[in-house]
């Protein structure tokens, strides 16, 4: 399968790329700096461009099956701006399966359930911002046509994969405390195969 991935320079991003080319699939990625890049093979592309940019986003998403966005907020509104480009060079080019990773602030929150997690007494957060960018992409995607799940995690330390995780659609799993990077990668990887979630966030920890 050929799939277009942004974000492969972040940590979420790296470890999906290398489960892409393990598992026998190719991969497109567009990334600012290529020499961050460290793995090498001959079914990855490398294109240097920016996922602000629309004419970039498009060279990324041309000729493949599906797109993995594993973007992140880094202080920037990269995501609420690449996601309407996404949107708009899947519908292009007649794709419809899109698996991104986003956070458990725009989760439901269980002790106020009309709200968002970020929004409520759940969150220990001093600064909305990544949650409202999350929360950005959230609503756009449910504006698309596309088949969307968004993988949420809670605290995100670098770990180990474990493949041994709890999951919810729209709720974080209850005393969910965190989940490691590389068991994230995994699940939004598993969602390459699995109808289970489209049009869901999912909630992932431990």
């Amino acid at each position: 399968m050929k799939i277009a991935l942004l974000g492969a320079t972040g940590r979420v991003g790296n470890e999906i790329l290398s489960l892409l080319l393990n598992a026998g699939h190719s991969a497109t990625i567009l990334v600012r700096t290529p020499e961050k890049i460290q793995i090498s093979s001959p079914s990855l592309t490398v294109l240097k461009g920016d996922a602000t940019k629309y004419n970039d986003i498009e060279q990324v998403i041309v000729g493949s099956d599906l797109v993995i966005s594993a973007l992140n907020t880094d202080g920037t509104n990269t995501l609420s701006v690449a996601t309407p480009y996404i949107i708009s060079a899947m519908n292009k080019f007649g794709l419809n399966r899109l698996i991104t990773i986003g956070t458990a602030g725009i989760l439901q929150s269980r002790l106020e359930p009309e709200e968002y997690r970020f929004q409520s007494s759940e969150s220990r957060r001093k600064t909305t911002r990544a949650a409202e960018q999350h929360l950005t992409v959230y609503h756009q995607l449910q504006g698309s046509k596309l088949n969307w799940t968004i993988v949420c995690p809670t605290y995100l330390p670098d770990g180990e994969l474990t493949k041994n995780y709890r999951y919810e659609a729209d709720f974080l799993p209850e005393d969910g405390k965190e989940i490691s990077v590389q068991d994230t990668a995994h699940f939004a990887f598993q969602q390459i195969k699995s109808e289970e979630f489209m049009k869901k966030r999912v909630g992932i920890c431990y």
